[in-house]
Order: C-alpha cells, then structure tokens, then sequence
C-alpha cells in the first residue's frame, strides 16, 4: 500500500506541473469520493495495528501535497489571469484626452435671468405659481367676468370649466394679493399658454414676466421711473421710452410701452421697421375692482403692473426674425448664444 501511495502522490504532482493541467479533473480523480488516494483509504481496515497508523500518516501526507499544488497551481492561474487583465486596461496617460463639449444656457434663460437680476436690483422679489390654474384667478380675479370680450385675445386651453392652463402670470399677481398685505413687490416670471397657431411671431407656449408694486401713494412717474431704469439696464443707457394709450380690464389707465431702438438710435431701421420705436410690453396702474377683489383696499392702497414677453425681448435683444426657432433645439441656432 506504501508503494501504492508514492505512486499516486508521483502521478498527481507531473500531472499538475503541466500549464494547461485541468485542475478540478485531477482533483476529483485523486481527491474525490471515487478518488484513488480515497480508494486506498477505504482499504486500511485490511492493514495490521501496526501499518495503519504509519499508512494513514503517508496517506495524509501524500493528501496534503497534493492539495498544496493544487492551491499553487490556482493562485499562479489567478496572478496570470490579473496581470493579463491590468495588460488589457493599461492607459497611456500620453495620449491628449477627449475634449469635452460644455453646455450654456438658452437664450430664453439668458434672458430671464437677465430681467430677474434687473429687477431684484430694485428690490422685487421672485413669486413663482401654478401653471394650472382656476378660472377665477386667471380671469375673474383680474376684472374679467366670463362674458368680457378680452377673454377671446387670451383663449387658452380649458381642462375643466372652471380648471385652464394659464394664459399669462397675473394669476400670481392675484394669488399673492390675497395673502399679503401691501407693500408688495414682486415679478413673477413663467410659461404661459394660449391657443395660438404657430407661426414665426406666435406659439401655444411661451413666457412671461410680469411685475407688481402695491403701496401707498403709488403713481403712474413710479410706473414710468421703473421702466425706464429696466430699459436703459436691458438695452443700454441711451435707451428712451414711451407711453402709449392702450386698454387692459386689469389696469386703469393702461399703456403699451415701447423703447427707442438700440440699433439705429431712434433713426429708424430693419428692426423697428423705420419707426425709432420698438413695443416691449404693457404696463398699468393696477384697477381698483382687481384691489377689492383681493382683498386690498383701493382707497388707501394703489399701484402698477407690467408685464413682457420673454420671447420678444430675446428676439429684439438677440436679432431672432422667428420664434420657433428658439424651440427646435438646434444646437447650430443654439451655439451663437
């Protein structure tokens, strides 16, 4: 059985010094349950007291080398297999990287957080509101009654009767009137809807800024002060501006306003079709029924609303001629802001 027991030991070490020894066969035909170095266990109950202990004794030996080179033989095989893997994944730190494309803001952002920083300056605060909004603080609340014709210049697209997706921003305006107390100062930028077809001067959705002041004493030279520190901060400090007579239910009395063009100085050009004066936004003293249904006292308290399209004043700003282009999210239009 000594010999019996050399000769495997003899056989399984060659058999795994060979590089391409399949491992898990050896072991299993040395090692294994109906393996030859189990085989001579299981017929030492035929051996002397005397042998057996000696026989065992070689028999756990010979198992212990065998099991040493097997291990040595699956550590060599994991150290190849690492050192083959870190070869593949080797970098050459020589070689330039990739540059990476950074983004920027879009022109529409650009500008809104232009107006933004134009008037925190002057000390409004920024309100933001729901985009879904309810009949009566997008209409009603604003001195527009279901049956008021103004209603058909702002059709938007309804959800419910009473449920609508907002045709403009005053709807904040509204909503923060009735919870505070004057004095208020604030803008309220956003997206807004209307059912507009698309062409290159309208769309369902664009944005707005609309700004509000309520106080004591308000009067239409603080309406007009404002607007010319927000024309000269916006389009240059050579920037002049007028009052025109308009008509809005949310103000009373009501302007449109336009700017002296930046380009041609009021000379006339391209951009304000020869006239020197470009329309910007509209702008009002806030109507006393819009007050009351606020909850604001209009015999103590008074004030000014205004309100733009962010679209317009990146067009003009910018020298866009059409805004869809500032929706297709073509990164060649995009680049050149």
């Amino acid at each position: 059985m000594r010999e019996t027991l050399e000769k495997i030991k003899a056989e399984a070490l060659e058999a795994l010094s060979a590089p391409d020894a399949n491992i898990e066969e050896l072991r299993i035909k040395y090692l294994g349950k109906k393996g030859e170095l189990t085989a001579v266990l299981r017929g030492m109950g035929k051996l002397s007291a005397e042998e057996r202990p000696v026989i065992g004794q070689l028999a756990n030996e010979v198992r212990a080398e065998i099991e040493a080179k097997i291990e040595a033989f699956q550590s060599a095989a994991k150290e190849r297999e690492l050192d083959a893997k870190l070869a593949a994944e080797k970098l050459d730190v020589t070689i330039p990287g990739e540059k990476i494309r950074a983004g920027h803001f879009h022109p529409l952002s650009l500008v809104q957080r232009q107006l933004e920083d134009i008037f925190l300056g002057m000390g409004y605060s920024i309100v933001e509101g729901p985009e879904v909004e309810l009949d009566y603080y997008n209409f009603q609340a604003l001195n527009i009654p279901k049956d008021h014709p103004a209603r058909d210049t702002q059709d938007t697209f309804y959800i419910t009767e009473n449920i609508l997706l907002r045709s403009q921003t005053s709807p904040v305006q509204a909503r923060v009137m009735e919870k505070t107390q004057p004095p208020i100062k604030i803008i309220s930028p956003g997206r807004v809807y209307r059912s507009d077809a698309v062409d290159a001067t309208h769309s369902p959705l664009f944005h707005q800024l609309e700004g509000l002041v309520i106080d004591k004493n308000i009067t239409m030279g603080d309406l007009k002060g404002t607007l010319e520190m927000f024309a000269k901060r916006m389009f240059g400090e050579q920037t002049e501006i007028r009052f025109r007579p308009h008509h809005f239910p949310f103000t009373e009395p009501s302007a449109e306003v336009d700017v002296s063009c930046f380009v041609c100085g009021g000379k006339g050009c391209r951009l304000c079709k020869g006239e020197g004066w470009i329309e910007v936004l509209g702008a009002g003293m806030v109507h006393p029924n819009v007050l009351r249904n606020c909850g604001i006292n209009p015999e103590v308290y008074s004030g000014f609303a205004f309100g733009l399209g962010i679209e317009r004043i990146a067009m003009l700003k910018y020298h866009i001629d059409d805004m869809r282009l500032l929706y297709e999210n073509d990164v060649r239009f995009l680049g050149q802001f």
